[in-house]
This record gives C-alpha cells, structure tokens and sequence, in this order.
C-alpha cells in the first residue's frame, strides 16, 4: 500500500513538473506539437502513444535523446526522420522560429 502511493505521488509530481515546464513555451508552439507531432510522440515526448508505440517513436525525455545537439533536432524536424519503425515525415513548411521552438519544448521532456 505504501509503495503504491510513492508511485501515485511520483507520477502526479512527475506530470507537475511536465505541466510548469510546458507553461514556459510558447503557446503558439504547444499548439503545433499537439497539431503536428502529438498523435505520435504523445504529450510529454515520450512516444506512448498507440501510433508512437506502433511506429517504435523514441523516447524524447530520454537522456540519449536530449544529448542530441540543436541543429541534430532541427534537421531531423525540417526533413524527416527514417528509422526502421517507419518514417517521420519532413515539415518544410515551418519557419526557422517554429522548428527552434519545437526544439526547445523538445528539451523541457528531460527526465
């Protein structure tokens, strides 16, 4: 019973600290994640999502990830990812502030 409730409180301190991280961003910027990137790399980056686990998305909070540099981010958002989960496709259509942007609520997903 106790280790049940160190996991309930981990878990809303968790979505907390994910909550005030994203209230930093940009709300111009969180809508186009949960536009464009949402249905598959899920809320928090995690890749939890039915797509995200289907396609095998990585886990942006994860620290291999997030030790990824900037311009890494930017290019994989402006032409596209290929892995053998599947492929994310190339968003040319975003300005330069909207791909630097999604980097940054990209690196609020830090464990």
């Amino acid at each position: 019973m106790r280790n049940a409730r160190f996991m309930a409180a981990a878990g809303a301190a968790s979505f907390l600290l994910s909550a005030v991280a994203l209230a930093d961003v940009d709300p111009k910027i969180g809508r186009l994640w949960k536009a464009q990137c949402a249905a598959c790399h899920g809320q928090t980056g995690k890749g939890d999502t039915d797509k995200g686990k289907q396609m095998k998305v990585k886990d942006m909070s994860a620290a291999d990830f997030q030790a990824k540099k900037d311009d890494e981010l930017k290019a994989g958002i402006t032409n596209g990812v290929k892995w053998e989960g599947g492929d994310m496709p190339a968003f040319k259509d975003l300005t330069p502030d909207q791909v630097t942007g999604l980097v940054g609520l990209i690196r609020t997903f830090k464990k």
